[in-house]
């Protein structure tokens, strides 16, 4: 078998999903096919247990500096108006309020002068520095059983969307699927990528398929494939696998963060309400580096030795990040986490951070949850470079993208819309103002 397409994505997930939906809607591209190895849509890393259902604005988020901020904001404003225009009943999403906790006078100083002088309170006009009498009017759990006498201060808005983007994943592609010219093949592996005179041949367990452009949107194999073609030389990963705890008790309404801490790139630990029950309250995440790019699937070990490539300036690079004195402790803290046991009484006062009164017995590890984070190492700078990372080749696009790559998936993907257009030896056109149209034009903004 061999299927001529335009365009061929590689990857099911979020990423592969949101960009099939934007070139069949709004492009005159006319054959087009998405290609997944496994046999459902959004089935690793975009599954609702495997990552944090978070939409990432970049307004709670301390770790964020205000450009990136900027950045994410019209990212996570575009997945939002997709689901207020296409998801009126929450099957894919609930609208809860969420906030940052600063707790103590250190953190209630450092979150106010973020609020007031660094413009994050200019940029997110719905964000509002509240106390602790409106913080226990909204989360009565976050002071119920507080020192009366410690500071708090919250930043605090009602767009906090919590999602299910494996939900989400699957209604992009079901609305691609209504277009003519769109193929979409499931349990299907791409075993191998080769260039053409026309394009790309793309082969698979399940015959050979050939296009003229290619995208790579695989998560932490997007790297793998690029280094296999050449590219991405300079680069390698660092797999974070993120883990969590429940609570069988609904003690929060929305999602309450804390904050960072210095010098540390990953999420800090926040609590939320379950997307689909808000009787469940998810803790986390942890963060443990593994050496494989899928969690639980040791057939992947092979692949991450693939992208470490064994070459000094990759050992040098890990030897570098790693003996942060910062980073190495916290390594050694989360893979503690993972003790039965003793691991969430270690974990506990991330949790009493944000809800004193719970105890150990309150939570359990949550089985069978978390995904991957592919954290891109810079092999050149011996550094790890956080964001989400993009290799563009001759008529190929590798998406390599960790957190918040979810929330930004559609801006990620118009802007591999207008590449593919370029990239396609034809005069295809990409229609902007109707992809806005259906998506950040009915994003609820303040009055």
């Amino acid at each position: 078998m061999d299927q001529k397409y335009d365009i061929i994505v590689v990857g099911g997930g979020i990423s592969g999903a949101s960009l099939l939906y934007t070139i069949a809607k709004f492009t005159d591209v006319e054959r087009v096919a998405l290609i997944e190895k496994e046999d459902e849509i959004a089935a690793i890393n975009s599954h609702v247990t495997n990552n944090s259902q978070t939409l990432h604005f970049g307004d709670i988020e301390t770790n964020y500096t205000l450009e990136k901020a900027e950045s994410v904001k019209r990212g996570a404003e575009m997945v939002a108006g997709y689901l207020e225009n296409h998801d009126p009943d929450g099957e894919m999403h609930s609208k809860r309020s969420k906030m940052v906790l600063a707790v103590g006078d250190d953190e209630v100083e450092k979150l106010q002068y973020r609020y007031e002088q660094e413009g994050f309170g200019d940029l997110y006009p719905k964000l509002e520095a509240i106390g602790r009498e409106r913080i226990a009017e909204l989360e009565p759990k976050v002071v119920e059983g507080r020192e009366p006498g410690t500071d708090l201060l919250a930043l605090h808005t009602p767009d906090g969307y919590t999602v299910d983007y494996g939900a989400i994943s699957k209604s992009f592609v079901e609305q691609a699927q209504e277009e003519d010219g769109v193929d979409v093949y499931t349990g299907t592996k791409v075993t191998d990528i080769d260039p053409t005179m026309d394009g790309f041949t793309v082969e698979t367990d399940d015959g050979t398929y050939s296009s003229e452009a290619t995208v790579v949107a695989a998560g932490s194999h997007s790297l793998q494939i690029a280094k296999e073609m050449g590219y991405g030389e300079d680069m390698a990963l660092l797999p974070v696998a993120g883990s969590f705890f429940l609570a069988e008790e609904g003690l929060l309404n929305g999602k309450v963060y804390t904050l960072q801490m210095k010098r540390l790139p990953f999420a800090a630990v926040h609590g939320d309400a379950d997307v689909h029950d808000q009787g469940i309250t998810r803790f986390g995440p942890t963060a443990k580096f593994v050496p494989a790019l899928e969690r639980g699937r040791l057939s992947t070990v092979p692949d991450f030795l693939d992208v470490f490539g064994f070459s000094p300036a990759a050992f040098l690079s890990y030897a570098n990040i790693l003996a942060d004195r910062v980073l190495f402790p916290f390594v050694l803290k989360n893979l503690f986490y993972d003790v039965p046991k003793v691991g969430k009484e270690a974990f506990l006062p991330h949790v009493q951070k944000v809800v004193p009164t719970v105890e150990a017995d309150d939570i359990e590890r949550a089985k069978g949850y978390g995904g991957i984070r592919p954290q891109i190492v810079d092999t050149s700078a011996k550094s790890l470079d956080m964001g989400e990372a993009k290799i563009n080749g001759h008529g190929i696009i590798f998406n390599i993208t960790p957190s918040p790559g979810a929330s930004t998936c559609l801006q990620n993907a118009m802007k591999d819309t207008d590449q593919l257009v370029e990239f396609l030896d034809a005069d295809y056109e990409f229609d902007r103002d109707g992809f806005e149209s259906e998506t950040i034009d009915n994003f609820p903004r303040a009055e």
